[in-house]
């Protein structure tokens, strides 16, 4: 088994090219393979021996168990002097690597924290840490954690995933192989106001996470069935490290508002605005209203939060209203999740929820007006429309006082005229067993005790 330095020392050379996150890719300089990081953090768990050569590296981990996370300094003499003796700030995060369950992130991860109320996906061995400072654990990000740290100086952070890689695959047979993750560590350095918001450096892996003492015996499998291999197969692939060299790759989509995330200690916090800069106050202040094909990104963005779907922000971040409304129905529920997903497709087909009830009203007074022009000029009477959703007798009541322009008050009670004329009371069970599109013809009764009318169906 190889060492991190033998490691190093075949990256510098050449020799064997490990990929950096495939989705990254063209994110990075044209320039990078020569270029010297300033930083470079190695997970002091082992590779594991069963990746080709030219694949990215897969490390096993156990559930729980505290791991190594050195973080050291790989500046050249003089490189990034604003640095020097002052303190920088990494983020943690264990994220999916896979890009399908990236868009469904927020789903997912809300999922495992229904099914694992007060746990945390990542967590921080603060004792057995070396050079950390001012170490924080967002409550509301349970994958997240962060700290300062001196780079002239020893520094060793040790942390602890919590959920396994099976915990998130779909359950049919039992054995499905675990979805792999990836630990991304993004670095930042202070501006001028003293906010650790200005990117220095990324780099990540690829693990798998497994239930205790699984990630060892995996290993173990791994290596037998390599040893079995013929040599010429063995050529195929990695050999394995002791450690694990995290790769360089871009700075997680979220490191760009960390400026605005609250973070006690590291500087002022920002709550007067929402995840993509928009006031809050401003955005309060807007109707709801159809998202218009017209509409630029920014607007986009301010229909998301107005209508509640603002978790999925940063996925439509440059996204106008065309391309949003061009997305299928599939690629919503694929990308929001079910629930989510079909809520969005409705909001943006600006789909209207059928009324449970409709019932169609007409004054008796005007329908004889009307039978008499229908006899004159071949018009037929005019009924209006009444939309039920809690299908009750005070809701009837509201909405007949609504469509003739009287109060509530003024209706005293509502009959249905039966059989031989018999005037029934209109109750809430009786609503709820009208037939939907019934049509009646309103008479009006003056009440008796006061100035109100009573209502009769016929």
């Amino acid at each position: 088994m190889l060492t991190w330095r033998d490691q190093v020392k075949l990256e510098n050379n050449d020799v064997l090219a490990l990929p950096i996150f495939k989705q990254e890719e063209s994110n990075l300089p044209p320039d990078n393979d020569n270029k010297i990081l300033p930083f470079q953090y190695v997970l002091c768990a082992a590779t594991s021996p069963a990746v080709k050569l030219h694949d990215e590296t897969l490390t096993y981990l156990n559930q729980g168990q505290s791991y190594e996370i050195r973080m050291l300094d790989n500046r050249k003499m003089g490189e990034l002097p604003e640095i020097t003796g002052k303190m920088v700030k990494s983020i943690i995060r264990v994220v999916f690597h896979d890009r399908r369950l990236q868009y469904t992130e927020h789903q997912q991860l809300e999922g495992w924290r229904w099914n694992r109320p007060g746990d945390r996906i990542l967590d921080l061995d603060i004792p057995m840490s070396v050079g950390i400072v001012d170490p924080r654990a967002n409550p509301t990000q349970l994958n997240t954690v962060e700290f300062l740290w001196d780079p002239s100086k020893r520094t060793s952070v040790f942390i602890q995933v919590h959920c396994i890689s099976t915990e998130f695959t779909m359950r049919k047979h039992g054995g499905e192989k675990g979805v792999p993750f990836r630990v991304q560590i993004d670095t930042f350095k202070e501006n001028e106001a003293g906010e650790y918001t200005e990117h220095l450096h990324s780099a990540s892996c690829q693990i798998k996470v497994f239930k205790p003492k699984g990630a060892d015996r995996k290993q173990k499998t791994d290596r037998e069935k390599m040893e079995k291999r013929a040599p010429q197969e063995k050529e195929k692939y990695q050999p394995s490290y002791e450690t694990t060299i995290l790769t360089e790759c871009s700075p997680w989509p979220e490191a760009t508002y960390v400026n605005n995330s609250p973070s006690p200690g590291f500087g002022p916090t920002h709550n007067t605005h929402c995840c993509c800069g928009l006031p809050l106050s401003f955005l309060s202040t807007l109707n709801k209203q159809n998202l218009l094909p017209t509409a630029t990104p920014q607007e986009a963005q301010q229909w998301l939060h107005r209508n509640r779907f603002s978790p999925f922000c940063r996925l439509f971040t440059n996204f106008s209203g065309a391309d949003l409304l061009k997305l299928t129905r599939e690629d919503v529920i694929q990308i929001c999740g079910p629930a989510d997903g079909i809520r969005l497709f409705n909001a943006l087909k600006g789909r209207v929820v059928r009324p449970r009830l409709t019932v169609y009203v007409c004054q008796e007074s005007q329908q004889g007006r009307e039978q008499q022009q229908k006899h004159e000029n071949g018009d037929g009477t005019v009924y209006h429309a009444i939309y039920l959703e809690e299908l009750t007798a005070v809701e009837l009541t509201e909405k007949i006082a609504q469509l003739f322009n009287i109060s509530p008050r003024q209706i005293n009670q509502i009959f249905k005229q039966g059989p031989t004329g018999i005037h029934v009371l209109v109750s809430d069970e009786m609503i709820q067993n009208f037939q939907d599109e019934m049509c009646f013809v309103l008479d009006t009764m003056k009440a008796e005790t006061n100035d109100g009318y009573h209502i009769i169906l016929k």
